[in-house]
């Protein structure tokens, strides 16, 4: 809903409600990401370190279990940007804890994965325990999120300037 008032300075503003379902989203993407990131790994660790498989399956596969994190590290910067900016404060909150978890993990695997070299397993086993720290924590923030209280938020945007401001 966008309503247009003119102020005693003669700037135009135009008033704009936030939708609270609005914000419970944008403060759950960068945890789904985190989990959607790590889910092809989930499944593909074990078929390679349980089963005897080609060495170029296990290629294939080993590919296909690192790309989605790393392409989640490039989209998740982008996410960031914008969820943290969002005009409600929680969404803010909620994206850069999500954040913190995530980089913090991969910040970990690059140091440690320097000793690994072409050990694979090795490689394998430093995902399982990112995986372990990773998605239990952010399904725990995903349920925390859905139980907040989340509030419609009225914002003024001055027409002339761009600049917003919340009025709540």
């Amino acid at each position: 809903m966008t309503i247009q008032n003119e102020s005693s300075n003669n700037t135009v503003e135009k008033t704009k409600i936030i939708p609270a379902a609005n914000a419970r989203m944008f403060a759950r993407l960068f945890n789904i990401g985190n989990l959607l990131s790590l889910a092809p790994g989930l499944i593909i660790a074990p078929i390679i370190l349980l089963t005897e498989q080609e060495q170029l399956t296990t290629i294939f596969m080993f590919i296909a279990m690192i790309v989605p994190p790393i392409l989640w590290f490039g989209l998740s910067i982008m996410i960031y940007i914008i969820a943290r900016h969002h005009p409600n404060e929680l969404v803010g909150h909620y994206t850069q804890q999500a954040a913190y978890r995530y980089y913090g993990m991969i910040g970990v695997v690059i140091p440690v994965g320097t000793f690994f070299g072409t050990e694979w397993k090795l490689w394998i086993l430093m995902g399982g325990m990112v995986g372990l720290v990773l998605i239990p924590w952010t399904i725990w923030e995903l349920i925390k999120s859905q139980k907040e209280n989340w509030q419609d938020i009225e914002i003024m945007i001055d027409v002339t300037t761009g600049e917003t401001t919340c009025v709540r």
